[in-house]
């Protein structure tokens, strides 16, 4: 199983300012496997997974195989991942 690219609903918004597109093509661009797990939207709907794991409301956020999570600002995750270090934050914590 990949991992879980929790992320809004706009798939469409491939824009580079939208914070859950940016992690998505860093994804993409490194080769990592994914999953996309679509959340509600807006905020004000139950975002229970997300907050769950990361103890926020925010996307993205990424679920590892472990069940561990993965959430900081989408530059700094995105940075992350584009610097083949995205497995050192499974079992970080949120």
């Amino acid at each position: 199983m990949a991992i879980k690219l929790h992320r809004c609903p706009s798939l469409w918004a491939k824009t580079n300012g939208h914070p859950c597109w940016k992690v998505q093509k860093a994804l993409d661009e490194q080769g990592i496997e994914y999953e996309i797990v679509k959340g509600p939207w807006p905020r004000r709907k139950t975002r229970t997974a997300v907050i769950e794991g990361t103890g926020q409301s925010s996307y993205p956020a990424i679920e590892f195989e472990n069940g561990t999570w993965y959430r900081e600002q989408s530059k700094d995750m995105a940075q992350t991942i584009r610097d083949g270090k995205l497995m050192e934050k499974q079992g970080a914590g949120a």
